[in-house]
């Protein structure tokens, strides 16, 4: 199933907690955001809420700059939608900043009325 990565629209994204979460209209996803980041949510990217859903998911801090997120997969199956992601963590020689970061990812994809189902292996 295709999708759109805006992730780099959603600037200064700091999600407290990990979030497995779809959104299917405008309202929903900036309340969202706005309780996740009280007095300091940003903007919410421009998305065509009539004919696209978002997809939001985030690992929570991390202790360093060698984490990130990738969605490996959306494929629609009979009954819901499946994103598969993977987390990559750095390695013990990786030169990474020790700093906190929020990696996550943001994916709009077409509206479905198929629930969501996130695969993230290694995560319950």
């Amino acid at each position: 199933m295709p999708y759109t990565d805006i992730s780099s629209q959603l600037r200064l994204f700091q999600a407290p907690r990990v979030v497995r979460q779809a959104f299917t209209t405008r309202a929903a996803f900036a309340d969202y955001v706005r309780r996740l980041m009280p007095g300091n949510a940003p903007r919410i990217p421009s998305i065509d809420w009539a004919h696209r859903e978002a997809i939001l998911v985030s690992a929570g801090p991390r202790s360093s700059t060698g984490y990130e997120l990738r969605i490996v997969s959306v494929r629609e199956t009979a009954h819901h939608v499946v994103v598969t992601v993977h987390e990559r963590t750095p390695t013990l020689g990786e030169p990474v900043q020790a700093r906190v970061t929020y990696p996550f990812r943001l994916i709009t994809i077409a509206r479905t009325p198929k629930p969501l189902f996130l695969h993230w292996p290694g995560r319950p």
